[in-house]
């Protein structure tokens, strides 16, 4: 893709071909909420009158709502407590659980994660889109103490073209690290199969799948760029 996207210049998706929203749903291991609240949150947060704040809180809430579905078949371990009452044997996870925001546009997801699970190990990797060819550029790495988890979530709002999803996912593997899945908001069909292609491993977890991308790799309908609308950087 490379090649075609540098002769289109700043339209680097002019021409190239999109998979259609219900091929990708068919997809194995792709898994679109249908939780109600969620759907509510998505509304408000594509409206272009959101201001920052309410954005970045709306992220928030949908990374901690997301969050509970994507933990959902995490393994436990017996442990034995005391209740106020009596003796009993609960349960507890069976291992840590990291998050890695892909900077900036990650750090509200990961915030709403945060509010499932505290004790978290949170890592960030830097990673930016070049805007005329789409590949994903690496600027920070803070993964070398990833270590003793059950599960990682790698958690970006937007999965447009997958090249930055594709490429964390990648560097995660590299370090070793196990059990991984991918965590959005909003997710374009030709994202989507890209991602899956590449990394047919990692379980998909988005809020919505939309459309297809416009000519410049953005998704529609989308909600405009993640990262500015959160930080009031527009």
């Amino acid at each position: 893709m490379a090649n075609q996207s540098a002769r289109a210049g700043a339209l680097p998706m002019r021409g190239v071909a999109q998979p259609t929203r219900p091929h990708v749903l068919d997809l194995p291991d792709v898994h679109i909420s249908r939780h109600p609240v969620v759907t509510h949150k998505l509304t408000a947060l594509r409206d272009r009158n959101t201001p920052p704040p309410e954005f970045y809180r709306l992220v928030r809430e949908l990374g901690t709502l997301l969050a509970y579905e994507a933990t959902a078949d995490l393994a436990l371990i017996p442990v034995d407590i005391e209740t106020p009452l009596e003796a009993m044997r609960g349960e507890r996870l069976g291992g840590g659980v990291g998050i890695v925001p892909i900077l900036r546009a990650g750090l509200g997801l990961a915030d709403g994660f945060r509010q499932v699970l505290p004790d978290a190990q949170v890592w960030h990797l830097g990673l930016r889109r070049d805007e005329h060819t789409l590949e994903p550029i690496e600027y920070y790495n803070q993964l070398s103490r990833a270590s003793n988890l059950q599960v990682c979530f790698s958690v970006d709002p937007m999965l447009a073209t997958g090249g930055s999803a594709i490429d964390a996912l990648h560097t995660l593997k590299r370090y070793g690290v196990p059990h991984l899945r991918y965590v959005g908001l909003i997710g374009a069909p030709y994202g989507v199969l890209k991602l899956r292609q590449a990394h047919p491993d990692v379980p998909i977890y988005l809020g919505a799948v939309d459309d297809h991308l416009d000519d410049r790799g953005y998704i529609c309908p989308g909600l405009g760029d993640a990262g500015d609308r959160q930080f009031g950087t527009l």
